[in-house]
């Protein structure tokens, strides 16, 4: 989808107050739909140029069912409650509405943006008490992995030696 500047946006918007063409021959003029034209101009009209600047906003579960409610009581299309509440995108209103029906209220709670965090949470078992079963149990598995690096460690000089012997006999 094209970016457009507010000086763009203006001008179409202009162009259609002015009678200069109707949303399908503007849409073809700017390469966009007639749907985008349509907002634009009910931004316009509701909001001034203000409403044609591009924001990002996190709106509150409040703000939302406000939104909601005027919508259902008064009958507006998602364009026009765009529109009247600044919102930039009408699709967000549907997905609010999706969500309330589908979810619930929580469901319009706002959720934290990008990746979560590295941290690990890690579940530390409470240390087995001295001298008891669970506690030798652990230190024998201990002294067991201790050995079995050692014996490793040491079939590993072993063979770095016998190749260094080897070259120096060459």
């Amino acid at each position: 989808m094209a970016k457009f500047t507010v000086e763009t946006k203006i001008e179409a918007v202009k162009r259609y107050l002015n009678n200069e063409g109707g949303y399908g021959i503007l849409s073809e003029i700017y390469g966009t739909t007639h749907n985008t034209i349509k907002k634009w101009v009910l931004q316009y009209q509701y909001n001034g140029v203000e409403g044609l600047i591009k924001s990002y906003t996190n709106y509150t579960v409040q703000f939302k069912l406000d939104v909601l409610n005027y919508m259902n009581e008064q009958g507006t299309s998602l364009y026009e409650t765009a529109a009247i509440f600044n919102i930039q995108a009408p699709s967000t209103i549907l997905d609010w509405k999706l969500k309330l029906e589908t979810e619930g209220i929580d469901a319009l709670k706002p959720k934290k943006k990008g990746r979560p965090s590295m941290k690990k949470e890690t579940k530390k078992s409470p240390q087995p008490v001295e001298g008891s079963l669970e506690a030798l149990q652990a230190e024998n598995e201990r002294l067991r992995m201790e050995n079995a690096y050692l014996k490793k460690l040491n079939a590993l000089v072993q063979m770095q030696e016998k190749l260094q012997t080897k070259s120096k006999r060459k």
